[in-house]
């Protein structure tokens, strides 16, 4: 059971980026995928996560337009598409799963996580 961050890097503002997941020993189907940033100095915090059930967005409202997350079952493969880059985005992303399907934007209710991907948004 492992999950496999990339597609991170070095963005100016206003750049866009798209992180992908890819999730292997276990199916999307009957696990919730979540992301989570933890930037510099800060705690980890949810951004979003995706399961069976729906779409659920933990940023704040002011930045939830520029996230979107998304799966790929067929390629077992979760994104996350970030729009409109600012240097407050500028973190380590990880992804996490958790079953039962559930979202959860709580960090200890996802049992597996993937190794992060930087991403850095700077002029």
């Amino acid at each position: 059971v492992q999950l496999q961050a990339y597609g991170g890097g070095l963005v100016q503002p206003g750049g866009s980026l798209r992180l992908s997941c890819a999730a292997s020993g276990f199916s999307l189907d009957y696990t919730a995928i979540a992301w989570f940033r933890q930037a510099p100095g800060k705690e980890r915090e949810g951004v979003s996560c995706v399961s069976i059930s729906g779409v659920y967005t933990y940023v704040s409202d002011s930045m939830k337009g520029r996230f979107t997350i998304s799966r790929d079952n067929s390629e077992n493969t979760v994104y996350l598409q970030i729009n409109s880059l600012e240097p407050e985005d500028t973190a380590v992303y990880y992804c996490s799963a958790r079953q039962p399907a559930r979202c959860s934007q709580y960090m200890e209710h996802y049992t597996v996580w993937g190794q992060g991907t930087q991403v850095t948004v700077s002029s």
